[in-house]
């Protein structure tokens, strides 16, 4: 297996015509549908806000998720049915927690062959399932059709056609390769990789890394310390995939450091956000409303946390986040917990 190895111009051909539904309104499954457009596909839009539905369709325009850009003609539609007929190549673009409940009732609307593509970023509570799982088990799909997107995608850049790159996962090559044509663009460029565990957990830990850079930050701390979790941050990630089987080259690639550094650095990143909010002194239910959007990183937090428990894995700043969410440990007392920890060498893991 090597990381991030294959190249646009290497992946299968998208029959002419492909037909893609991206199920979610939001910010990033409507910017996946630019990318999916301009890329050549037809796409619907699904999601349950009308307004915004009829907007995407009549107006080329989702002003309450990415205000001021226009998006490529697409359809909007409420209709889960409609969204779906025909569709080759169906999108997840949903809040983890709610996936599979949601998933569940359209599976009878997924067409026989069709490709699923998750680009959600979490651990299911309760089951401590990879969003994959949750997909397949869902809307009855084999792993095989199932991928899995992640990388350095902010959604609001690539919206505006910022140049940017990603990895496309998947137990199939085929299936890989497929969706990395699908959504190859000018803009846009996916790699492969059969490394599904180590990209998923890439996707869903960084999260909580960056809540973690937002809390100190938002307490004023400066560039050490942001370096300081966001590379020891890296370290708890690789220790969770390799328990789990994941290949240790993914974490230094676009879904591990790569989605890492733009996460915890970006302003525009909602995990970052909340938690610089909550490290100026709101309390969580504050932060969320001031954040206005879906921070998976609180909800995927306690998963994470007891995923690691299961495999005996540490993760003292994935713990010290959750003890903060959950109000056991004082914001005040996060670093210094932290840095009391045993010495031991860098390098182990």
């Amino acid at each position: 297996m090597s990381a991030d190895r294959s190249t646009p111009e290497q992946a299968a051909e998208v029959p002419a015509g492909v037909r893609a539904a991206v199920l979610g309104s939001g910010a990033w499954g409507t910017t996946f549908a630019t990318v999916l457009a301009d890329a050549g596909c037809h796409v619907a839009l699904w999601g349950r806000d009308e307004a915004v539905a009829r907007s995407v369709t009549t107006e080329r325009r989702n002003e309450k998720y990415l205000p001021g850009v226009e998006l490529p003609v697409m359809t909007g539609t409420t209709d889960a049915a409609e969204a779906l007929a025909g569709a080759q190549l169906v999108v997840v673009a949903i809040p983890s927690q709610v996936a599979r409940a949601t998933l569940t009732g359209l599976a009878h609307l997924v067409e026989p062959g069709a490709v699923v593509v998750s680009l959600m970023k979490g651990v299911e509570l309760t089951t401590d399932k990879r969003m994959s799982q949750v997909v397949s088990e869902a809307l009855g799909v084999p792993a095989e059709r199932v991928a899995v997107v992640s990388g350095p995608n902010l959604a609001l850049e690539i919206a505006t056609r910022q140049p940017t790159a990603t990895v496309v996962a998947s137990v199939s090559e085929e299936t890989a390769r497929f969706v990395a044509t699908a959504c190859s663009n000018a803009y846009f460029r996916p790699y492969t990789n059969d490394d599904v565990v180590g990209v998923e957990l890439c996707g869903a830990v960084k999260n909580i890394i960056a809540l973690a850079v937002g809390m100190a930050q938002g307490r004023g701390f400066g560039w050490n310390t942001t370096a300081t979790l966001i590379t020891r941050g890296l370290v708890e990630i690789t220790r969770l995939g390799l328990a789990l089987g994941a290949e240790a080259e993914t974490f230094s690639g676009l879904a591990g450091m790569g989605d890492l550094v733009a996460t915890c650095a970006s302003p525009l990143s909602r995990n970052h956000t909340l938690g610089k909010h909550i490290g100026q002194g709101l309390t969580l239910d504050e932060a969320i409303a001031a954040t206005g959007g879906t921070a998976e990183g609180v909800k995927s937090s306690q998963s994470v946390l007891e995923l690691a428990g299961k495999h005996g894995v540490e993760m003292p700043i994935t713990a010290g986040v959750v003890g903060v969410l959950s109000g056991a440990l004082p914001l005040s007392d996060l670093a210094s917990t932290l840095l009391s920890r045993p010495q031991k060498s860098e390098g182990v893991y």
